[in-house]
């Protein structure tokens, strides 16, 4: 091979296939910076009036939180006025500016703050979406290396390729667009596509795709797709679409802001122009509209739903489970369907040594057959390599110095080890020479091939990896490596199924044989193997079509579009891709299976916490608001009612704060089964 076939380049790509990571920092955003203001202003003037302090100490600061915190959705609310719709955030400015008119100054700016903080959250949310879709991009190379039909090469932008071009992949460098392997073998860390821990064997007639980073050997890629149209820009666009589709929950609150807008300012009108015309005085009527206002401000109606979601997130955070909004909270009680990931999810990620079969007539125990593997292996960089010497290392096992190592792609390692000759690679490249391997017995090695290809297929079988080790040619040994299953991660499973009404379904990247071994373990009976990113979404949208309201969970780069358009996507945040754990809607931190379904079953009781809130702040806001209208309100009185009703619904809403709130949600018990049909209906 040339040398420009096997020239490594001078900066490698990072290992792992991670995007570069883009951050928007919270201050950047100007939304982040007036609500911080505001807030520091009421924090600061609430004490001072709470104390007595004369009026000029905590009178500017009241203004200043109003200023700062109420002129982006005051003019917001114009500008949406002037397109002839009314939305809740005017409502509120108008509000707060009218409690402020009859002395009521802390009420206006409590309002003020709650609405600056909630778009402010928003717009973070938005934008470190956008950074990790970005960042996603950076994970396709900016140039390839283009074949000429004369046999020279040119470097030109990836943009620029086209379908039947030639490219060459070095080792170490990303590939820079999808299409099929011509010539070379080498192995393919493609995690951020399929999610497989493992890098895949590419050679002659192979698939790879663009941004996946290529090993130790080198190829020449036929280009099949143009970049516009790569696996990578897909996910890109299907994140992008699904981040900017609104949830049905979103676009009826949006309804809902738009009726009760309006009927707020007809009303409050009618309340102050209706007695003017039977003669009542000006103040008198006045007064009457602004009680009114104030007594049916949405404050304790907002109290009602935030502080049991708000506390249930506090109390998730604390156990390791980071929920993103309240929202998120809301509808996590919503799922009726989950989809797990496999690799990173239901396991731990990283792959490891389950057997050790040293071959009959060997003359090697477990110890010795895993020491020749790993003086072998230990210069290697690969992760199966890693996997091997990390077992040896956990056994105490001292490892013989290796010399003459070699490495050859796709097929294994080669070194001598105490004066034999030990490879270790794959079954079935490295018998391919077995036959004429060195040997004084040809009829025991030609026995010996036949044991370890029967041990091996039998590996494989269960989906676990196979790697012989043989030892001057004849096999001595085979292990089997797989990636390990998380201790709770059957437990999970059968709680989902008993919170949900319906068993889970497995949708990974992994291969079929592999897929089928862990769910067996886990207890799940639907498997979906082999898809790639847009197979997930696909698999999520035919549940979602189906009536159900699928919650999915995983970690990878190749999760994210599903994560983006399932009703809610959880990631694990140990292991998780940065685009992923951005997209999803929360995050377990800590790695803990376990705590997704009591997340669940804690938003279950924030649920019913916000029926019981919205139940006690309706009966308050109407029994006050018929008092004004049919007799004489107090504006103390009226005052008094509308901040006991706050009081009541925000302190009922924090019981979800203690710890006994966590240990009830993980010992809920299972919800009635539902059948299919029954959920369709229920759409």
């Amino acid at each position: 091979m040339s040398a420009t076939l096997t020239e490594r380049p001078a900066a490698a790509a990072p290992r792992g296939g991670a995007a570069p990571k883009r951050r928007t920092r919270v201050f950047a955003l100007a939304e982040a910076r007036w609500a911080a203001a505001a807030t520091i202003a009421f924090l600061t003037a609430l004490p001072l009036q709470l104390t007595d302090a004369p009026a000029w100490a905590w009178g500017p600061l009241y203004a200043i939180a109003y200023v700062t915190g109420g002129w982006e959705p005051g003019w917001a609310g114009l500008r949406a006025l002037r397109e002839k719709t009314l939305d809740v955030d005017l409502l509120m400015i108008v509000a707060a500016i009218g409690a402020a008119s009859i002395g009521q100054v802390m009420d206006g700016a409590l309002l003020i703050v709650i609405f600056a903080t909630s778009g402010a959250l928003e717009a973070l949310a938005t934008a470190r979406t956008q950074d990790s879709v970005r960042g996603l991009l950076d994970l396709a190379p900016t140039t390839a290396t283009r074949l000429l039909d004369d046999g020279g090469e040119e470097t030109v932008a990836t943009e620029d390729l086209v379908v039947g071009d030639t490219i060459l992949i070095r080792p170490g460098e990303r590939v820079g667009a999808d299409g099929r392997v011509l010539d070379g073998a080498s192995e393919i860390d493609q995690a951020t596509i399929t999610g497989e821990p493992l890098p895949a064997a590419k050679q002659q007639g192979d698939e790879v795709f663009a941004g996946t980073l290529n090993g130790t050997g080198a190829l020449r890629v036929k280009v099949e797709r143009d970049a516009s149209d790569s696996v990578i820009a897909r996910i890109v666009a299907m994140v992008e679409e699904a981040s900017e589709t609104k949830a049905p929950t979103q676009l009826f609150i949006e309804r809902v802001e738009q009726r009760y807008s309006l009927g707020m300012v007809f009303a409050t009108l009618a309340v102050f122009l209706v007695p003017l015309a039977f003669g009542a005085a000006v103040t008198a009527s006045l007064l009457r509209a602004m009680t009114f206002m104030i007594v049916a401000s949405p404050c304790a109606v907002v109290l009602a739903t935030m502080p049991p979601l708000l506390s249930a997130i506090a109390n998730a955070g604390r156990h390791g489970v980071l929920v993103k909004s309240a929202v998120v909270m809301e509808r996590l009680g919503q799922v009726d369907a989950v989809a797990l990931d496999k690799t990173g999810t239901l396991t731990e990620g990283t792959p490891r040594i389950t057997d050790l079969l040293p071959l009959t007539g060997s003359g090697l125990d477990e110890d010795e057959l895993l020491a020749l593997a790993g003086a072998a292996e230990h210069p290697s960089e690969h992760p199966l390599a890693r996997a091997v010497v990390d077992a040896a290392r956990r056994r105490g096992l001292d490892l013989p110095v290796a010399e003459g190592f070699a490495s050859t792609p796709g097929i294994g390692v080669t070194a001598t080890v105490s004066g034999a000759v030990i490879a270790v690679g794959a079954p079935a490249r490295l018998l391919d020479g077995a036959a004429d391997a060195p040997s004084t017995e040809a009829e025991a090695t030609a026995a010996a091939v036949a044991v370890a290809v029967a041990v091996a297929e039998e590996l494989e079988r269960d989906g676990r990896t196979a790697v012989l080790v043989q030892r001057d040619g004849v096999p001595v040994g085979v292990l089997g490596i797989a990636d390990r299953l998380r201790p709770d991660a059957a437990a999970t499973v059968t709680a989902l199924a008993a919170l949900t009404g319906a068993a889970p379904v497995l949708v990974t990247g992994d291969n079929p044989r592999a897929a089928a071994r862990l769910a067996a373990e886990v207890g799940i009976t639907d498997v979906r193997a082999g898809l790639l990113p847009q197979d997930k979404v696909a698999a999520v949208q035919e549940q979602e079509r189906a009536g159900r309201k699928v919650l999915v969970i995983g970690d990878g780069v190749n999760d994210a579009p599903a994560l983006a358009a399932a009703h809610t996507g959880i990631a694990m945040g140990r292991a998780g891709s940065d685009l992923a754990l951005e997209t999803a809607d929360a995050v377990v931190v800590r790695d803990e299976l376990a705590t997704v379904p009591t997340v669940i079953a804690l938003s279950l009781a924030a649920r019913r916490l916000v029926v019981q809130n919205l139940v006690i702040a309706s009966v308050f806001i109407s029994g006050l608001v018929v008092w004004d209208l049919v007799a004489t309100l107090p504006l103390p009185l009226g005052v008094l009612g509308h901040e006991g009703s706050t009081v009541i619904v925000g302190l009922n809403g924090l019981r979800l704060l203690r710890e006994s709130a966590w240990k009830r949600a993980g010992a809920t018990g299972p919800r009635p089964v539902q059948e299919p049909a029954r959920a369709r209906r229920s759409r």
